[in-house]
């Protein structure tokens, strides 16, 4: 089929990463929308919370993950990646899934889990069956913790949307993107810190592994004994923040296409605090600050600088950040301070600063989309095939 020969289908991040701008520049505007009472959202079997934090979750940052793993196992375990119709049939989920959680209610209850898992089912099961059937072959000795939580992520996906358990899901979903981000930090990091600066940080691979195990382990948080699981947090928070210092933020904080990526791990640091502080009791506005320092913090703040890397390094493109790309990563440093810290010293302006922060999302995926696409959309500039 000569549609699905053409460059967008041959590697997993190029229509993954334009489905995750397409639906960062508009689920947050969607949401700020229906927040302020400006779009009324359609009936559904579920709260308009639970749609949100499902579509930034499993719409959003499925996207960016799903492109992210399929592109990177392929070279983990040296074999060339879906691509072609798989790809197609993805998309063709993804979209489905995104029609099938805003017309909810109107489809028959079966109907509704088969749009909102296929997707999730799909890719999970393509990623699962790379690493085990390669497995002989793959470079990273840890990659059995994606084995682990790629099925998990079924499980809080499904809980997300129950009424009776929708905080346990969100906080499950939370810790399982956690431990993918950490393992991602890891590799990454090194990596550009070596290139980027000629700068050696700390491995060790007993600081290493305790660190994802203990994140792996908040993943079952609901099931622990509340103290139980605040030591654990806190253990987890102290481990990063030792291994933060070794890691020469003095250096990475001098550029900020490395620095941000550090800002996103001092987030989750800061979201393992504040969920200490949520299990003490406190108000229960400390839940949602916990979630959104996570969202916007980790994933608002790595990810348009992952995309813009991956983008430019596998289409044959020098990995430098220009002007434009470094105003996308102010501006979603603009959309943490708005979302984050201007509600806490002015909470009568909670609205307006929703408002701005879904603008940040939006202005920062429409710039990236705009730039990045059509190199998603051509073959790459070197001449190589994929």
């Amino acid at each position: 089929m000569r549609f699905a020969t053409h460059p967008l289908w041959l590697v997993g991040f190029r229509p993954l990463f334009a489905l995750a701008c397409l639906s960062g520049l508009s689920l947050p505007v969607l949401w700020a929308l229906i927040f302020s009472g400006s779009l009324t959202p359609p009936p559904a079997p579920f709260s308009p919370s639970q749609w949100h934090a499902h579509e930034m979750f499993f719409g959003f940052g499925w996207a960016v993950l799903g492109g992210f793993l399929l592109t990177s196992t392929k070279n983990w375990v040296k074999v060339r990646g879906y691509h072609g119709a798989a790809l197609i049939v993805l998309v063709a989920a993804w979209l489905l899934e995104r029609a099938g959680m805003w017309f909810a209610g109107e489809l028959p209850p079966f109907l509704f889990r088969l749009a909102s898992n296929l997707f999730l089912a799909a890719i999970v099961a393509m990623l699962l069956w790379t690493l085990i059937r390669h497995h002989r072959d793959d470079s990273f000795r840890d990659n059995y913790f994606f084995l682990i939580i790629l099925p998990l992520f079924l499980v809080a996906k499904n809980l997300l949307l129950s009424a009776d358990h929708f905080q346990t899901g969100a906080a499950m979903t939370l810790a399982l993107f956690r431990v993918a981000f950490l393992v991602m930090l890891e590799r990454t990091l090194t990596q550009f810190m070596k290139n980027a600066l000629q700068a050696d940080i700390l491995r060790n691979r007993v600081l290493d592994t305790a660190i994802k195990l203990l994140a792996l382990l908040l993943v079952a948080a609901s099931l622990l004994p509340p103290e139980m699981s605040s030591w654990v947090a806190l253990l987890l928070a102290l481990l990063l923040g030792v291994r933060f210092a070794f890691w020469q933020p003095h250096l990475a904080l001098r550029r900020l296409d490395i620095g941000i990526m550090y800002l996103g791990y001092l987030a989750i640091v800061a979201q393992l605090l504040l969920q200490l502080v949520e299990q003490a009791g406190q108000p229960a506005w400390i839940g949602s600050l916990s979630m959104h320092v996570f969202t916007f913090g980790a994933m608002g703040l790595i990810i348009p600088a992952m995309l813009i890397r991956i983008a430019n390094g596998h289409t044959g493109r020098k990995v430098v950040f220009d002007r434009l790309d470094k105003s996308v990563l102010w501006i979603m440093i603009a959309g943490f301070v708005f979302r984050i810290v201007l509600p806490q010293l002015d909470p009568a302006g909670y609205l307006r600063w929703i408002s701005l922060a879904a603008a940040c999302w939006f202005a920062c995926f429409a710039i990236l989309g705009w730039r990045y696409i059509p190199y998603l959309l051509q073959a790459r500039v070197d001449g190589k095939e994929h």
